[in-house]
């Protein structure tokens, strides 16, 4: 257990120290913020569908999750060639000890970075109907960056280097986010494409924050708990079965 508090720690001391990272991150979601939200507007209203910055708050909020969570698999391989991450396989701990902490760490790193794109989606215009639904909303946000963080671990316990992470971030975690109802509504759309964002486990944390915004939870909430927290669930079984082969 003390494993895991020094892993979990040792990457928000990363995430303090690394004001370039902050920053750096937060570009992509804020243009898409702006550029979609304010761009598409009047469009989406025109159409009936209500307030477009309404809808697309939590698909920003999702992106901004989902890059700084998978990203810590890069962190992964960047440990591996300057030899940190040996000095970590070497200590008397379990290997699960160590995916969980990174893993942890990492998600939480991937929250706080998803709040600050919420503080400023509320600056922009983002209205929401009941507050005391914020902390499901928090929980989606939590589950996603476990999700995304487990894929990431996944990703850096068999890759060796940048480019390689790069080929399977574009070929992933982009289609895995724009295949989903983070952009756009899922109804009206071509059969081959709603099934791809059915199966999309992102599709379900963005309709639950989105309902926890709207003032709305059910049946429907309960199954995107379901369905994401199975994901996370056997997605660290696999992170934590691939850290397993890493030779020290």
């Amino acid at each position: 257990m003390r494993a895991v508090w020094i892993l979990w720690l040792r990457q928000l001391k990363r995430y303090s120290r690394s004001r370039a990272r902050i920053v750096g991150s937060l570009g992509q979601p804020l243009l898409f913020l702006f550029a979609l939200g304010f761009g598409f507007g009047p469009v989406f209203a025109r159409a009936g569908n209500g307030n477009y910055l309404d809808f697309v708050a939590p698909g920003i909020i999702t992106m901004a999750i989902v890059f700084t969570a998978v990203f810590g698999g890069i962190e992964m391989i960047w440990d591996r060639q300057f030899g940190f991450l040996r000095e970590t396989l070497v200590a008397p701990v379990p290997r699960l000890a160590i995916v969980i902490g990174r893993t942890s760490g990492g998600a939480t790193v991937a929250l706080l970075q998803g709040l600050i794109v919420f503080v400023v989606c509320l600056l922009a215009g983002l209205r929401i109907h009941n507050p005391l639904l914020l902390p499901v909303a928090l929980v989606f946000m939590g589950l996603i960056s476990v999700v995304f963080t487990a894929i990431g671990t996944a990703i850096g316990s068999v890759l060796r280097d940048m480019q390689g992470f790069q080929l399977i971030l574009n070929f992933l975690v982009l289609p895995l986010f724009f295949f989903s109802n983070a952009l756009f509504p899922v109804a009206g759309l071509p059969a081959p494409l709603r099934a791809a964002v059915l199966l999309n486990p992102l599709s379900y944390g963005v309709a639950g924050m989105r309902q926890a915004f709207n003032g709305g939870i059910g049946f429907d909430t309960a199954t995107d708990f379901a369905v994401l927290g199975v994901a996370g669930a056997v997605l660290l079984g696999i992170s934590s079965l691939l850290f397993s082969r890493i030779e020290a």
